[in-house]
């Protein structure tokens, strides 16, 4: 089906922090896959700047975005600003391999994110498919302060709904005085074992599915540790253990 521009209005914004928003649209963007994206711009058409942002919400729920603001940009200083009711133009159908469908079949799954990165998980963990295919479930959240660990609430209720199988390790870069988190970066974490620690399980690569999203930085240094550990790359034709996608 050939993608498309739909004028939508804003049904719902969370404003998590100062740079921080969720934006739920009033739009039916048909069947997608947890884990996929829509562009998003602000003119008839789409014309002008356009984005592309991970649904944070589930196949059947109305589109739900995570976005931060990007000082002195071209679009997301204006939908920050965009009232409920505000006309937004959407592209759909959703796109992407990013998904879960895309993942050989293992114990556990450990979803890495940094920032807004952790909306595809959202979009997963909404969904029953996890759940069904994963005994046990780790969610690594990185950001700068505690104020950019959205949706706490929503994993402790996942978390609450499936005893024993899902743990969440928020980790805080740059707020020395944030309680209930690791300090550092998830490589960091990573490197010193807090990362396992804090989650209760080991990542082994026989038995682990990782996925990376978020800034290209912790990405690619991800990579290379998973690499170096004897993790390989999912690709169709070759079957591996970590799958990523890099944002901007």
């Amino acid at each position: 089906m050939k993608r498309e521009w739909h004028e939508v209005t804003v049904a719902r914004r969370v404003a998590w922090s100062a740079d921080l928003i969720s934006v739920v649209f009033d739009a039916d963007i048909g069947p997608f896959r947890a884990g996929q994206f829509i562009d998003v711009a602000l003119e008839p058409g789409g014309a002008g700047t356009s984005r592309s942002y991970s649904l944070a919400s589930a196949p059947e729920q109305p589109p739900e975005l995570f976005v931060s603001l990007v000082a002195g940009g071209e679009l997301t200083p204006r939908l920050f600003s965009a009232p409920v009711g505000a006309s937004v133009w959407l592209r759909w159908p959703a796109a992407g391999v990013f998904t879960l469908e895309r993942l050989p079949d293992a114990r556990h799954l450990w979803l890495l994110a940094t920032g807004t990165g952790l909306a595809p998980y959202l979009s997963m963990l909404r969904t029953e498919q996890p759940w069904q295919r994963f005994e046990r479930i780790v969610v690594a959240h990185g950001v700068r302060s505690a104020q950019g660990l959205a949706y706490r609430d929503e994993l402790s209720a996942h978390a609450a709904r499936h005893p024993g199988r899902l743990s969440v390790v928020p980790v805080v870069s740059r707020d020395p005085g944030a309680a209930g988190v690791l300090h550092g970066r998830i490589t960091t974490a990573w490197d010193s074992g807090e990362l396992e620690a804090r989650a209760g399980l080991a990542m082994r690569v026989e038995d682990a599915q990782v996925m990376l999203c978020g800034n290209p930085r912790m990405v690619d240094e991800m990579r290379l540790r998973l690499e170096a550990a004897g993790y390989s790359r999912n690709s169709p034709r070759s079957p591996g253990q970590f799958t990523y996608e890099a944002y901007w």
